[in-house]
Parts: C-alpha cells; sequence; structure tokens
C-alpha cells in the first residue's frame, strides 16, 4: 500500500525511521554533549542573577549589597554537586540518575520520591526556560510582548518537534547558539568590568537605587530586616538563585548518550559545564553588583538586557546576545526533553508507568515521551500566563530533593561495596546528601507560601499513580503467569472447512494461549506470528515455543525498524494472496487484548493492538477478530 497521508506528512515533519542498527551512530562527541545536556545549566545564567537581584531588591540597596555573597554561596553548593556527580557518573556508568540511585540503594518510596520530584522539574525546567527565551525576545521587540503566551506554546512545538527528530538531529540545531551565548556573556562580563575599571561606565549609588525601588516598592518595604536584608529575604533571594544548579544532573542521566569511553567523557563534560556556569554565573552578579542594577516586577526589560545595553549600546554586540539568549533559553528545555524520556523509560521499565513509555519510537528517541513533556509544559505555561517570576517558587524544590536522595543513596552503594578508598568517596557523598537536605528545607521554607506548596502536593500525588500502576501491573503478571516447561494441550484442528488463520503473539501467557486456542478451533491452517522489535529477546521466545507449542508453526518476523505494524502488514497480505485460490475461505486475523476492570487501564494496555487492528482493516484484510482475556 502506499503511504497515507499522516505517514507522509510525519515523515516530513520528523524524518525517516532509523534502523536499530544506527543507534550507536546516535551517540553524541563531548562537543554536542555540551549543548545538548549543558544547555539547561548554563542558560539559568540569563535568569538565576535577576532573581536573586529582584528579591533582594525588596531590601533596598542595602540588601542588593548581598547579590556577590549569596551568588557566592550558590557556587560553592554548585562545586559540592558536582563533585558528588562525579563519582556517581563512575558508579553508574549505565546511567545513574536520582532514581536509579535511589531505588537500588534506598528502596522503591525513596527512588519514586526522586523520580516525581525529577518529572516535576523537567517540565518545569521547559515552561521556565520557554518563558525566560520569550522574554528576552520581548525586552527587544515590545512590540510582541501580548503574545507572549502563544509564543511560548509556538516554541515548544519546534522544540518538540526537532527533539522528535532524533538526538543527533537536536544537538546539531542547539550547537551554535550555546556556543555563541557562552562568548556573548564572557564577553559582556570581562568588557564590562574593563570599562568599569577605566571609568567609561558607572553605576547607580546607594541613593539612585532606593529611589528606583521606592517608586515600585514603597518606603515600608525598604526597611525589611532593618538595615540590611532580612534573615528571610537571604533565605528567598538563595532558593531563587539555587535554579542556576537545575541542569547539573543531566549528565549523569544521560551517560549512554557518549560516546565510549562513556563514563570518562560524561565526567570531562560535567567539570567544564560546571567550570563554565561557575565562571558566567559569578561574573554576572559581579558585574550587575557594580553597576547597582535594580530589577524589579514591574521591569519591562530582564536584568541580562540591562547589563548588555550599558556594556555594549544599543548595537549589533547586544542584539546577537538577546539573540542567543533567546535561543539558549528555548533550547535549554532540549536538557529536559533529553532527560525526561529517559526517566519515563526507566519507571515504565520497572512497571511504574505506562509501558508505551520505554519503547523507541521512528527515530532512536522516547518519542511518546516526548510528546507528553510538551503537553505538560504547556499546560503549565498557560496557567501561569508565561511568568518566570511566577514559575520560578516551583523550580529547584523538586530538584534538590532528588540531589539528596542521590547521594543518599551513593553512600550507601559505597558502603555495600567497600571498594578501595569508599571511605572517602561515601564522606564527600555524605556531604553533598546533607548540604542538598538542608539547602532544601531553604528552599521549601522560604517558597512555601509563593507556590513551592505545590510541588509538595504533586510528589506524593505521582508516587501514589506509581505505585498503583505497578500494582497493577503485578496483578496482570499473577493472572498471565504460566508454567514454562510444560508442553501445553490444544483444541483438535477442524475436521473439515477449517479456514488460514494467523494469530500474533507477543508473549507465551495465559492471554495469548487462550488466542492460539480459540486460532486453532477455526484453522484449517494456522500459523503464529512473532515480531522481533530487537529487544534480544526473540530466541528465548523461539525456544520456548518448541517446548510448549511445537505443534504449531511460529513464523518470526525481524524489524529492523521496531515496527510492529509494518511485518504483520506485509506477512498477513502476502498469506492472503497465498490463499486466494480458495474463494470460499476466509483469510483470518487474530489478535489477543487483555479486557480491564477498569476504563483508566486501557491506557496501560492494547495500544498496539488498537493500531495493528486499524491498519489491517484499511489495507482490506476482511475478518480481523480480537480474544479477550479478562484481567
Amino acid at each position: 500500500m502506499p503511504p497515507s497521508v499522516v505517514d507522509r506528512f510525519k515523515k516530513a515533519l520528523v524524518g525517516a525511521p532509523l534502523p536499530t542498527s544506527a543507534h550507536a551512530e546516535e551517540r553524541l562527541t563531548n562537543g554536542e554533549a555540551l549543548a545538548i545536556l549543558s544547555s539547561d545549566a548554563l542558560s539559568s545564567v540569563a535568569y538565576a542573577t535577576q532573581e536573586i537581584v529582584l528579591v533582594l531588591g525588596f531590601a533596598g540597596a542595602a540588601g542588593l549589597g548581598f547579590t556577590i555573597p549569596v551568588t557566592g554561596m550558590i557556587v560553592l553548593l554548585m562545586l559540592v554537586v558536582a563533585l558528588s556527580y562525579r563519582q556517581t557518573i563512575k558508579a553508574y556508568p549505565h546511567g545513574g540518575g536520582s532514581y536509579r540511585v535511589s531505588h537500588e540503594n534506598l528502596g522503591t518510596v525513596p527512588g519514586l520520591i526522586a523520580g516525581a520530584s525529577l518529572s516535576i522539574d523537567y517540565v518545569l525546567t521547559v515552561a521556565v526556560s520557554t518563558a525566560a527565551g520569550i522574554s528576552a525576545l520581548t525586552s527587544y521587540l515590545p512590540k510582541l510582548d501580548p503574545y507572549h503566551v502563544p509564543l511560548c506554546l509556538a516554541a515548544i512545538v519546534v522544540l518538540m518537534v526537532a527533539n522528535l527528530r532524533g538526538v543527533r538531529s537536536s544537538a546539531k540545531v542547539m550547537s551554535v547558539p550555546t556556543y555563541v551565548f557562552m562568548a556573548a556573556v564572557l564577553t559582556l562580563v570581562v568588557v564590562g568590568l574593563a570599562k568599569l575599571a577605566h571609568g567609561d561606565i558607572t553605576g547607580l549609588a546607594a541613593a539612585q537605587q532606593n529611589d528606583v525601588l521606592r517608586e515600585v516598592h514603597g518606603p515600608d518595604l525598604l526597611t525589611v530586616g532593618g538595615a540590611g536584608a532580612g534573615g528571610l529575604i537571604l533565605m528567598r533571594a538563595f532558593s531563587s538563585g539555587c535554579a542556576a544548579l537545575t541542569g547539573i544532573e543531566a549528565i549523569s542521566d544521560s551517560v549512554m548518550a557518549f560516546k565510549p569511553t562513556e563514563w570518562r567523557n560524561a565526567r570531562r563534560v560535567l567539570t567544564v559545564m560546571v567550570i563554565l556556569l561557575a565562571t558566567m554565573f559569578g561574573g554576572v552578579s559581579v558585574l550587575a553588583s557594580q553597576l547597582g542594577t535594580v530589577y524589579t516586577e514591574n521591569s519591562t526589560t530582564t536584568l541580562m538586557y540591562q547589563l548588555g545595553e550599558t556594556v555594549f549600546g544599543d548595537g549589533p554586540v547586544l542584539f546577537i546576545l538577546q539573540i542567543s539568549t533567546l535561543l539558549i533559553l528555548l533550547l535549554a528545555a532540549n536538557t529536559a526533553f533529553a532527560d525526561f524520556p529517559r526517566l519515563a523509560a526507566f519507571l515504565a521499565q520497572d512497571s511504574y508507568m505506562p509501558r508505551q513509555l520505554a519503547s523507541l519510537g521512528d527515530r532512536l528517541v522516547f518519542s511518546n515521551g516526548i510528546v507528553m513533556l510538551s503537553a505538560f509544559a504547556g499546560i503549565l505555561l498557560v496557567i501561569f500566563g508565561g511568568s518566570v517570576t511566577h514559575l520560578i517558587p516551583l523550580y529547584a524544590v523538586g530538584v534538590f530533593t532528588s540531589f539528596t536522595l542521590s547521594q543518599a543513596g551513593m553512600v550507601v552503594h559505597w558502603w555495600r561495596e567497600q571498594s578501595p578508598g569508599w571511605k572517602g568517596k561515601a564522606l564527600l557523598n555524605g556531604f553533598g546528601s546533607v548540604v542538598t537536605a538542608i539547602v532544601s528545607g531553604v528552599l521549601l521554607y522560604s517558597k512555601f507560601t509563593q507556590g513551592a506548596w505545590l510541588v509538595v502536593v504533586a510528589v506524593p500525588l505521582l508516587v501514589a499513580l506509581f505505585l498503583t500502576i505497578h500494582r497493577h501491573y503485578k496483578q496482570v503478571a499473577r493472572r498471565l503467569r504460566m508454567a514454562h516447561d510444560v508442553k501445553l494441550s490444544l483444541p483438535a484442528a477442524p475436521s473439515e472447512g477449517g479456514s488460514p488463520v494467523v494469530v500474533l503473539v507477543g508473549q507465551l501467557h495465559r492471554g495469548s494461549f487462550e488466542a492460539i486456542r480459540y486460532a486453532r478451533s477455526i484453522a484449517g491452517e494456522l500459523v503464529a506470528v512473532h515480531v522481533d522489535l530487537g529487544l534480544g529477546k526473540s530466541g528465548a521466545f523461539q525456544e520456548q515455543w518448541q517446548r510448549q507449542l511445537p505443534e504449531i508453526p511460529l513464523v518470526v518476523l525481524d524489524s529492523p525498524y521496531r515496527s510492529l505494524i509494518d511485518p504483520v502488514l506485509e506477512f498477513v497480505r502476502q498469506f492472503e494472496i497465498d490463499h486466494r485460490k480458495d474463494r470460499h475461505k476466509f483469510c483470518t486475523v487474530v489478535l489477543p487484548v487483555f479486557v480491564t476492570r477498569h476504563r483508566w487501564e486501557n491506557l496501560l494496555h492494547n495500544q498496539s493492538t488498537i493500531s495493528l487492528r486499524s491498519a489491517l482493516r484499511a489495507q482490506g484484510t476482511r475478518v480481523v477478530t480480537t480474544v479477550g482475556f479478562y484481567l
């Protein structure tokens, strides 16, 4: 059959399917990995200092004087977390994200808390990065501000399509803006500090800062904490600036995305990323402090734009800074697009999320996870009006929870392993766990009433959902279980008049066996078909089949592009051609399906069967029958 309109559109949009054999070719070089996996952390430079200045501004010029100390504390925290994750990368060379480390070493519930926290943070990463990127655009082109939310949603669609096209495609798309942004920010810091030193530019004095802030906040807010910034103001500024640490874990989640030797390359990229992040973040904070830059919720331009305009003037360099900021903030979401689908796949493999999320799409990416992430991020942007300031209070709480659990899990890992030098490694991870636990408490306390309570509510709800899905899959496994070493008995085939029948079999369990029994009862000629999706399980399946159902012919169809539908359609088409000579018999295709107790459980099953049945009918197969197994 010629491809449908939908198939042609999909191919034009995301590209032709890639064979499973090309998976190794989709690995990232260190330069590409720095672009695709570090963009979230590096792009936070565009708004982390801004959020610190915004909060400290409530305490007036005296509060703004704490910009550099608060930044210094965050940079030290950044180094501690990075050193801890360097150890995690080596200990878990196949990907040591917080979920995997916590689940294996601390138990099921801590692992699921880490997984839920990270899932929320990845959705927020896409929402915050997109909102901040569009803010950079509207700062330069104010006429676009009324279209802020639609522009955010359009940006998410573009990112989704880029990621559906595959890892290498998205790496190529984002490498240039990432490196241009790094060069632009470092140039801004160096040139700005040099001009300050030579007296070419001057900053606002404390009195001028207070005048600006008094217009926005009024005289009362400027006395918060007495003469300086109070403890609560400092905690809120620190917690807002901790957004700079989101994305650091991305590399440890994606070790297998690197070229060999994977863990060595991952550690190198992590080290380079943290050095660049600390330099850029610290440099922007120092420059903002020295210039006395003020940022409030009423500001029509971002802090980065104000710094660029002061240092470069309204010229081409400012344009490059803003455009590169826009692009990296939009593409920073790519870190979440790279890691959320992998995390969802891990959870799905462990039966805590729908198993469809563990399947690779046409372009060797977890397509279902990418679409899910895009949908949830879009909903958040609509609810919060695309405001970075309103989204930031929800940010970082989840990621620091996962940091804490991951490092605590690593302490248990070293204690169990007790390899040479394990005490020093455990001490480092233990210190990292204590520090991030304290920071989690600070974040929660300082942001709770500003929106962090939503995360506190959402994490337990997600964990409960994970456990519910897992319980359902366990019940299904018990219902389907049968002996693997006993020859199975089948009804006798019809003595005459049976139809030629094809029965599709994915696994040999009670559900598929019921479909085989039915097919045998109506079949004059019966063929069982199994599609090898390249998961390495077909050999064991064929051995089990020969052991338990040797009298039924089994045909194994190779599917180098991981498609269930295409090989089955081709086989059935040829099977029908071979049996056209007998016009009085209809070829029948039998598909096993699960009948669930509750409607919501249908989302966890039968998606492939529904698609296959529709494709067979579109091809012209006249008899497609389903045999239900009640769960």
